[in-house]
């Protein structure tokens, strides 16, 4: 077997890694070699830049279908705690952003029994009516499997109908882990690996671009994280449909893996320098500010994250009700760029498909 030396070697020189190489660079170089190669191919991909954008999150119920054993967002019908927004009230929240500059809005929720496809299109006309320059990033793979089934449609029939109502992109949600073993312990009636790719290589083929996620430091094992980003590097060097990468941190607090707790910083960054490294054709890691907290995201950028989202304007709960430490978060574009400059970077707003907006600064 090769040593962690060798393989930094190749992976330097431009060779691409293998899962039995990931895993021992993975587990056995030092933080500090990992942030050297990490940023070595950031830099080959996006030079000095990390970007930003405008944006914020509509979540229009927090009812779901489906009950994940590492989900905080979720609630039962009836509960106290449950929400479902009328279309009107989610109009009101998109007319406060009218000429703010905003260049996207995200939609994601939970999957609710009674939402047809036709309510979602509906609600992606309602917003392009409000904010008609904005690029909407919308729904789940999960959801949209979900939606597309109930109505009776092939995925690309149904990606179709949204795409006329104006999806412009999808987000990278539901991934979970791929690896079904590990997916049937934590989310069992779930949309499967399956149905994630099935949708998201669908897409690519319309010509849609997504993101995509894996949700780690749970019950997984570095091995299922490498064949999770080996199954996505996989499906971009058929399709190159991915625009971006996103490790999404599982925090544990009121769900019903709690007991487990989470995974030490030098875990996601360790993460976060491998997604890099593995995902050679994808062409951007992005570090969610919101999951991660403010620190620990100016950290990344020297682990190899060139995006950290966007200004979200206190918009999602999906991270602050599982713990993160932004209970209402937002970041003002000035903050934003302020902690890019202070890693040795960059500061480039984008829109949704990483077109540059504004000036470097």
């Amino acid at each position: 077997m090769r040593t962690w030396e060798d393989i930094a070697a190749c992976v330097k020189a431009g060779q691409r890694l293998s899962a039995e190489d990931a895993l021992v660079l993975w587990q056995e170089a030092p933080l500090w070699r990992l942030s050297e190669l990490a940023v070595a191919k950031k830099r080959a991909i996006s030079g000095d830049k990390v970007f930003y954008n405008r944006n914020f999150h509509l979540e229009p119920t927090n009812v779901c279908v489906f009950n994940c054993k590492f989900c905080s967002f979720r609630r039962p019908r009836g509960s106290a705690e449950a929400w479902e927004w009328s279309m009107a009230q989610m109009q009101e929240l998109c007319e406060r952003y009218v000429g703010s500059g905003v260049t996207e809005v995200h939609i994601v929720g939970g999957v609710h029994p009674d939402h047809s496809l036709d309510y979602y299109c509906s609600l992606i006309r309602m917003v392009k009516s409000v904010l008609p320059e904005v690029a909407i990033k919308a729904y789940t793979a999960i959801e949209l499997s979900y939606m597309i089934r109930r109505a009776g449609l092939s995925v690309h029939e149904g990606l179709q109908r949204l795409i006329d109502a104006g999806m412009n992109a999808i987000p990278g949600g539901g991934a979970e882990i791929f690896d079904e073993e590990i997916r049937a312990k934590i989310c069992p009636d779930k949309g499967s690996t399956q149905e994630w790719f099935e949708v998201h290589r669908a897409a690519h083929e319309l010509g849609l671009k997504t993101n995509a996620t894996m949700l780690y430091g749970h019950i997984e094992s570095v091995e299922h994280r490498i064949d999770h980003l080996m199954r996505l590097r996989e499906l971009q060097d058929a399709t190159s449909g991915f625009n971006a990468f996103i490790p999404l941190k599982y925090r544990n607090f009121g769900n019903p893996m709690s007991e487990i707790g989470e995974v030490a910083i030098t875990d996601d960054l360790r993460t976060l320098a491998m997604s890099r490294l593995i995902l050679d054709n994808v062409p951007h890691i992005k570090a969610y500010w919101v999951m991660y907290g403010k620190q620990t995201t100016e950290m990344a950028l020297m682990f190899g994250a060139d995006d950290i989202d966007g200004t979200i304007d206190d918009s999602t709960k999906i991270y602050s009700m599982a713990g993160a430490e932004d209970k209402r978060p937002k970041m003002s574009v000035e903050q934003m760029c302020e902690m890019v400059t202070r890693a040795g970077f960059c500061a480039v707003e984008r829109d949704t498909h990483y077109n540059e907006i504004n000036n470097i600064k």
